[in-house]
């Protein structure tokens, strides 16, 4: 009897040890080559020395950044962390975050500061090559701190963080994103060119303080692109808004322009390779429609000092310059033979120029528009363009 108890006590004994043993630890090489796997079908990899697995954290060393455009160049990343790392049920791993060292990188009175680099929810793909959305590089969120950059110990450009996210729609039907670069500062005073640092400091355009924001959508099956926002709002300058909205980005498209990247890559002769893109490009645009687009422009103020610098260049006033741009712009339109847009920008310019508010132009066609239409349109018919696309141009609306 005593015999069977220890029997049993030692068969229980190994059954633990083999559940705990190695076997089922995390392999840190293995989660790495994935990463650099899953990169590599966008030109770049990963180059590292040492990768090490303790309990859930994996630590790399001696990371460098490749990217095959140019060959034998490398970004030395130096040391990443990834934590609460878990391997999936297709060969992939979950990384709850990615850390890495700040970057300061400096040459003399020159510098690059970046701090608090981190990325959230990693996804790495068991299988790169494959089709689904689960053969992806994906994170749902990507930060940094504070960036600095100087030239001859003056600071020059400053961002006090960048916060991005990727939020998967329901049944994985698709993807929202969004993105925040905030507290950006730029300084031109330093600007060396005399032209340009007399139209600077007359604009008002020594100091740049804003930020610049994304928000949009990825519809996986239709592969419906809507950018509904991409702004670069600056303080006593404007905000400029860029929206867009087109379909057949889908996985395979995905994928076809990625093969064709990497072959493009591949090829030594680059003449021959930028050509073989090229017409890889031209043949993928046959698979995109487009819906819509826009562009518009909130002032604030930079349109009256504009007017006031350009007419001083002139020797008058803002508003005689203001008056003469009104006059030569239905001149300048009526070479382009486009008469019904000819009157929509000319009353929408003449209405922004008394009154700068908001300039928009925008496009919106009755129904979707297949590229090659539109690339037919602009090789045999240009003027056709604005009426295809539905343009509209208005004024302080």
């Amino acid at each position: 009897m005593m015999h069977k108890r220890k029997t049993r006590l030692m068969m229980a004994s190994a059954a633990l040890f083999t559940l705990a043993s190695p076997a089922f630890a995390l392999d840190g090489a293995d989660v790495i080559k994935k990463l650099s796997a899953a990169l590599e079908v966008n030109g770049t990899s990963i180059a590292f020395d040492k990768a090490e697995a303790d309990g859930d954290v994996v630590t790399v060393t001696g990371v460098k950044l490749q990217v095959a455009a140019t060959p034998g160049e490398s970004v030395n990343i130096g040391e990443m962390t990834l934590e609460g790392v878990e391997e999936t049920d297709d060969g992939g791993y979950l990384a709850e975050t990615v850390s890495f060292p700040d970057v300061d990188v400096s040459e003399k009175e020159d510098s690059v500061s970046v701090k608090d680099i981190a990325i959230g929810g990693l996804s790495i793909p068991g299988n790169a090559a494959g089709g689904t959305i689960d053969d992806i590089l994906l994170y749902e969120s990507f930060g940094t701190g504070p960036i600095a950059v100087k030239v001859k110990g003056k600071d020059v450009f400053k961002l006090a963080s960048i916060e991005s996210s990727l939020t998967r729609q329901e049944n994985d039907a698709g993807f929202d994103f969004d993105a925040t670069l905030a507290g950006l500062n730029a300084d031109l005073s330093d600007v060396e060119d005399a032209k340009a640092k007399e139209a600077i400091e007359k604009l008002g355009l020594t100091q740049l303080d804003g930020q610049v924001t994304m928000k949009g959508s990825w519809e996986i099956a239709s592969g419906n692109v809507a950018v509904d926002e991409y702004a670069f709002d600056f303080n006593n300058v404007g905000r400029l808004n860029i929206a867009m909205d087109f379909s057949g980005y889908t996985l395979q498209f995905l994928k076809a322009l990625q093969e064709a990247n990497k072959a493009a890559q591949a090829n030594p002769n680059k003449e021959e390779a930028n050509q073989a893109m090229g017409l890889a490009m031209l043949g993928l645009m046959q698979q995109l429609t487009f819906n819509s687009a826009s562009i518009r422009f909130d002032d604030a103020s930079i349109t009256k000092k504009a007017l006031d610098y350009a007419g001083s260049q002139q020797g008058v006033s803002g508003e005689q310059m203001a008056q003469s741009l009104k006059g030569l712009l239905p001149i300048m339109m009526a070479q382009l033979n486009l008469p019904e847009l000819q009157n929509q920008v000319s009353a929408a310019v003449n209405a922004y120029l008394d009154a700068p508010k908001s300039l928009t132009i925008s496009a919106e066609p009755e129904k979707p528009v297949p590229f090659p239409m539109i690339m037919g349109a602009a090789m045999g018919a240009p003027n056709t363009i604005p009426s295809v696309l539905g343009v509209k141009v208005t004024a302080n609306d």
